[in-house]
């Protein structure tokens, strides 16, 4: 650190008696108040370079000895006047950037100028600033740093500005290299900078770091692990290990709650307005703490939509465990923030609605042939696009099962809405989702948390599963599940049914409960075929007693069914559209026959038992 030495004679200050006096053969004549301290001086050596001083000693009337001037507003205090007091007898003196700033405006509040002597010390310490101070990383930083307390002379001075473009050009210099000196440099890692300027107040680091966005030269990527670094360093539960830091603990002594909380959402907005636009250029998993503490502050609306937008712009790298954005615990809503979830997966599909910009397939007549080379580079251009959209497609398939994962947690809340929990789902493409599982149990799990849904709003619930992309053993859970609409129950049998009935394969025996149901229900001859379960005998029988991961269900109990049974026939009163020899055309007669399903829930079991008794003749 760079000082500087003003003055040859020793210190001859003394306290008595908490007087502060200066040792001499003259006896003072200039008492001077500064804050709770009293100073026993000379008027020669101060008035002659203190204009205040002279103002103040002629426009007193009284000049007797007892007579003090006040100096209450003196910036630095006592410390600061005394330096300069010291100055004025000639008396050696130290500047630093530790007490330059102090110093500097006391020496402005006395006006210690060249109008009150040529060389006074106002045109020393600006000297010393702009020679020394702001040619030194460490000195710059430190005396900005202590502009804090004298904030709006600072700016006056101009010191707070200069210091910041001397730290922001710096840093613009030489991003990646460390500087040590005004004239070496040394190797050090690409953030060398970002944890000497965190130390800063978030009103100097906003500028430091806007000065250095504005220059574009500082990549972003840097600029985005500053900000994490920053981050991390002032704001409550960032630091990754849960413990606070010290000065937030010091700091928590002598500040209230209410304002300890508006200081962090001050700076949470800050920094949200400093994040780089480029993608990538902050983690997601950043992007979500900042967002779960943006709910937890009460920031703005604007900053927390925003970070949902570069959140949504980056979705695929997020985890579940990080969409899981508690609201707060006064509210009587939701335990998780499903509506700013939402908005980032509208982002995220927002990105694959550009236009297509393949060209026209037919050219005219007229245009003469192009040149080889050209076609080539239009080749590689349309190569480049397509694995483009494949990077894409990709993305889709990992936000996608990203998305039911986030539902299956969810779905475990009590006071979830079953219209926010279908808009999430439904916002998902179909192409995304090559299996409908962990769809499948998000219904489920809603379902048991939410046992007082009725017949329609389970069936509403049902629709966005698609039975045809469940796997066997989610078909068989969900063939036991009694908490299931029994129309689905009959879908995802007719489609597991039929599936082995066109792979050419053994046709999968009926659950025994299904079975029994169906003997029971038409017992009075409405129904011939279900008197014939007994020639499904060469089929492989089914358990009853399965599971699947993360779901257990129990065998479906007789009289649950009957009665789904009894409701769904005195409700569905459409025909059946499958002809009943119509599973036993050829293939491709049987694949048009299952795109349209029938309605009535004991019907189709009749041909699911009609396809399995046909299979077992055949074999």
């Amino acid at each position: 650190m760079k000082f500087m030495k003003l003055g040859n004679r020793p210190d001859t200050f003394f306290t008595t008696e908490a007087i502060r006096s200066v040792s001499s053969e003259v006896s003072t004549d200039l008492h001077i108040q500064v804050h709770n301290s009293l100073y026993q001086l000379h008027k020669f050596p101060l008035l002659s370079k203190c204009l205040r001083l002279q103002k103040l000693c002629s426009a007193l009337k009284d000049t007797s000895e007892h007579t003090v001037i006040l100096l209450p507003d003196l910036p630095g205090g006592p410390e600061a006047f005394e330096v300069c007091a010291k100055y004025c007898y000639g008396i050696t003196i130290t500047l630093s950037a530790l007490n330059i700033v102090p110093v500097r405006c006391a020496a402005e509040y006395l006006q210690m100028s060249d109008d009150a002597d040529r060389g006074n010390l106002v045109g020393k310490l600006e000297l010393f600033f702009k020679s020394c101070i702001l040619r030194r990383w460490k000195d710059t930083l430190v005396t900005l740093q202590s502009t804090r307390n004298y904030s709006p002379l600072c700016e006056e001075l101009g010191i707070t500005g200069r210091c910041i473009d001397a730290i922001a050009t710096a840093i613009i210099a030489s991003p990646t290299q460390a500087i040590t000196s005004s004239h070496s440099r040394k190797a050090a890692p690409k953030n060398w900078w970002a944890g000497d300027i965190s130390e800063l107040g978030i009103a100097h680091y906003w500028r430091v770091m806007v000065a250095v966005k504005s220059a574009g030269i500082v990549p972003n990527k840097l600029i985005g692990e500053a900000l994490r670094i920053y981050t991390r360093r002032w704001l409550p539960n960032m630091s990754g290990n849960g413990q606070q830091n010290e000065l937030e603990a010091d700091d928590s002594f002598t500040e209230s709650p209410t304002d300890a909380a508006m200081k962090h959402r001050l700076l949470m907005e800050k920094i949200v307005s400093l994040l780089p636009t480029e993608k990538g250029s902050v983690s997601c998993s950043f992007l979500l703490k900042l967002l779960k503490a943006a709910n937890i502050l009460h920031a703005s609306t604007s900053s927390k939509m925003e970070l949902a937008r570069r959140i949504g712009l980056q979705l695929e790298e997020a985890s579940v465990d990080g969409l899981l954005i508690p609201l707060d615990s006064n509210s009587s809503g939701t335990l998780y923030d499903v509506d700013i979830v939402m908005a980032m997966l509208e982002e995220f599909m927002l990105q694959g609605q550009s236009p297509a910009t393949s060209p026209p397939r037919e050219k005219l007549r007229c245009e003469r042939r192009r040149s080889r080379s050209s076609e080539n580079v239009e080749f590689e251009g349309q190569e480049n696009s397509r694995r483009s959209s494949s990077a894409s497609h990709s993305s889709k398939l990992r936000v996608a099962k990203l998305i039911d994962g986030y539902l299956q947690e969810i779905a475990r809340d009590e006071n979830l809405p079953m219209k926010k929990l279908i808009a999430i789902a439904e916002a998902v493409p179909d192409f995304a989702r090559l299996d409908h599982d962990d769809l499948y149990r998000v219904i489920d799990t809603y379902l048991r948390v939410h046992p007082e849904l009725d017949k329609n709003a389970r069936k509403q619930l049902c629709r966005i599963l698609d039975c045809k992309k469940l796997s066997v053993e989610a078909c068989m859970h969900a063939a036991q599940n009694e908490l299931l609409p029994l129309r689905v129950v009959v879908q995802v049998l007719f489609f597991e049914q039929s599936r082995a009935a066109m792979s050419g394969g053994q046709v999968t025996e009926l659950p025994s409960n299904i079975k029994a149901l169906l003997a029971k229900t038409t017992a009075g001859g409405e129904d011939r075929d279900a008197l014939k379960l007994h020639h499904i005998g060469t089929a492989t029988p089914i358990e009853d007693g399965w599971s699947i991961s993360r779901l257990k269900c129990p065998a479906t109990k007789l009289a649950t069914l009957k009665t789904k049974l009894a409701e769904e026939e005195d409700n569905d009163m459409d025909d059946d559209l499958i002809p009943r020899d119509a599973l036993m055309r050829s293939a491709s007669s049987r694949f048009k026959a299952l795109c349209s399903l029938p309605k009535k829930p004991k019907r189709i079991i009749s041909k699911l038992l009609a396809m399995n008794r046909s299979a077992s003749e055949r074999n």
